[in-house]
């Protein structure tokens, strides 16, 4: 089993920044894709960054150049810094990872952005 442990969620005003971190209890080694996820209230959880094993990112249209994926391979760690932030990009943000045979999700973390 892998764990997943994010954190880094808050509530915040338009346009200020936060940075998200999901924490694997596995080696990157052992995980070929991870992304961030997001779900807002009475919504479905929609993909919002993704990121390889080999560090190749994608991004939602409504996240491009204001978010930005990124890895740190020796700690195990992904990141999510959010810039920018809009009122809309209020939700809950799940970690995901997926192995050769299995695929988890962190429990998430709250990120609140008030107009």
């Amino acid at each position: 089993q892998v764990q997943l442990v994010e954190s880094g969620g808050g509530l915040v005003q338009a346009g200020e920044s936060l940075r998200l971190s999901c924490t694997a209890s596995r080696s990157f080694f052992d995980i070929n894709f991870m992304a961030w996820y997001r779900q807002a209230p009475g919504k479905q959880r929609l993909l919002v960054a993704s990121i390889t094993s080999g560090g190749t990112t994608n991004y939602v249209d409504s996240v491009k150049g204001r978010f930005t994926m990124s890895r740190d391979n020796a700690k195990n760690t992904v990141y999510l810094q959010m810039n920018s932030l809009k009122p809309e990009d209020t939700a809950v943000y799940y970690c995901y990872a997926v192995g050769r045979s299995w695929h988890y999700w962190g429990q998430g973390t709250q990120v609140t952005v008030s107009s």
